[in-house]
C-alpha cells in the first residue's frame, strides 16, 4: 500500500463515523505497526489538512471539523500517486499548449493540483520542471473558443463570421456544431453548415463575432461524421476519391512506417528496404505539403496527377533556388517534360 493509498484508506475509517476509532482498530485497517499507524495519522493531518484529534474521554481518534461545517472533505482527487503524476503532467501539456485558454475553466482543479503539488513529499513538486512539450506551427483559438466550446457541448446552434483563409474573404455563417477537433496544434469546428447544407471544418483562429442561438443543433449521425471526416486524408477530409502509392526510400522508410498518416493507411517494406506506403485521399493540398517534407526521400508511385502536382512543386522550388532567367528557362523545359513523363506513367499505372 503507497502513501496516498494509506492516507486514502485511513480517510475511510473517520469519514461520517460519529464515535471514535481506537490505535488498534487503525493498525488493523492499514496492516502495519504502530509507529506506521502514527506516522500516517500525523501525515492525514499535515498532508490533507484532517482536523483529527485525539479524544481521551472515547479513547480514540476522530474527526473534528470546524464549527458550521458539516463534516471534512479530501482536498484534490481520489487518485493514487501515479494517478495525480499523470493529471499533473496533463495540466502541464494543456498550460504549454494553450496558455490562458482553459484558466478559468481548471481553475479550481489547478489549485487544487497545486496544493498537493506543494507538498513535497507526495513527491510531484518535480512534474512542471522535468515535462517539457514543444509546439511548432500551432494557432492560437481566439477569443470564439468559450461561445463555440459551449455551444457543442449545450447543443445549440451558432452563428459567426467567417474569413476563409485562401481569398480572404469573409461571410456569415449559421451552422450545427457537431464537435471540436483539435488537428496539428490547432482547433477546428465540425459543423453542419445551414448555408452550404453540407458538413464543413472552420478554422477557430478564423471565426469571429460567435454567437450560441437558442435554436437546438441539428445533430448529424455518427456514421455520416466518421465517412466525411475520417474517410479521406487530412482535417478537411471530404469522402476519399483516389489512393496515394508512396515508395519511401530505405533511410526513411523505418520513419515512415511507424507514423499514422491516415487510419485506413496500409503498407509494406520491399525488399530493397524502401517502404510503400498507401493513403486514401480527396483533396490533395495538405497530402502534398506532407510528401514535400520528406523531400528526395520519397516518389510518388501513383495516381499520375498527384505524381505530376508534386513534380511541378519541386521544379518550382528548385527554379527558385537555381536563380534568374535560366532557372526559369530551365523549370519551364523541365514542366513541358514532366507533363509527357506524368501522362506515361498515368498510362502504365492504368494498365
Amino acid at each position: 500500500m503507497d502513501k496516498l493509498e494509506r492516507l486514502y484508506s485511513l480517510h475511510s475509517l473517520f469519514d461520517g463515523r460519529r464515535s471514535a476509532v481506537p490505535l488498534a482498530e487503525i493498525r488493523e485497517r492499514l496492516e502495519c505497526s504502530p509507529a506506521t499507524a502514527k506516522r500516517a495519522i500525523r501525515e492525514v493531518r499535515t498532508l490533507l489538512g484532517a482536523p483529527l484529534v485525539y479524544d481521551t474521554s472515547l479513547g480514540g481518534y476522530r474527526y473534528a471539523p470546524e464549527e458550521g461545517e458539516r463534516c471534512f472533505e479530501l482536498p484534490g482527487l481520489w487518485l493514487k500517486a501515479e494517478e495525480l503524476a499523470a493529471l499533473v503532467t496533463l495540466r502541464e501539456v494543456l498550460a504549454r499548449l494553450e496558455p490562458g485558454l482553459l484558466n478559468k475553466v481548471l481553475a479550481p482543479l489547478a489549485r487544487r493540483l497545486e496544493d498537493l503539488l506543494a507538498r513535497r513529499s507526495l513527491g510531484l513538486s518535480e512534474v512542471a520542471r522535468r515535462v517539457r512539450v514543444i509546439s511548432q506551427h500551432a494557432r492560437a483559438p481566439g477569443a470564439s473558443f468559450a461561445p463555440v466550446a459551449r455551444a457543442v457541448l449545450s447543443r445549440r446552434r451558432l452563428a459567426f463570421s467567417y474569413t476563409r483563409r485562401t481569398d480572404g474573404q469573409s461571410g456569415e455563417r449559421r451552422v450545427s456544431p457537431q464537435r471540436l477537433t483539435r488537428y496539428r496544434g490547432c482547433w477546428y469546428l465540425d459543423a453542419w453548415c445551414h448555408d452550404r447544407k453540407a458538413l464543413r471544418s472552420f478554422a477557430l483562429e478564423r471565426v469571429a463575432g460567435a454567437r450560441v442561438l437558442p435554436d437546438r443543433a441539428l445533430d448529424r449521425s455518427e456514421t455520416e461524421m466518421e465517412a466525411h471526416y475520417a474517410d479521406a486524408y487530412g482535417i478537411f477530409a471530404g469522402l476519399a476519391t483516389s489512393t496515394a502509392v508512396l515508395r519511401v526510400a530505405p533511410r526513411r522508410a523505418r520513419w515512415v512506417a511507424d507514423e499514422a498518416w491516415h487510419p485506413r493507411q496500409s503498407g509494406a517494406f520491399g525488399d530493397d528496404g524502401s517502404y510503400e506506403l498507401r493513403i486514401p485521399y480527396g483533396r490533395a493540398d495538405e497530402l502534398i505539403m506532407d510528401i514535400l517534407r520528406l523531400g528526395s526521400d520519397v516518389e510518388v508511385v501513383a495516381p499520375a496527377t498527384l505524381r505530376g502536382e508534386v513534380a511541378e512543386r519541386l521544379r518550382t522550388a528548385a527554379a527558385i533556388y537555381d536563380g534568374g532567367a535560366r532557372g526559369a528557362r530551365r523549370a519551364a523545359a523541365s514542366r513541358g517534360a514532366g507533363r509527357a513523363g506524368a501522362k506515361n506513367t498515368g498510362q502504365r499505372v492504368r494498365k
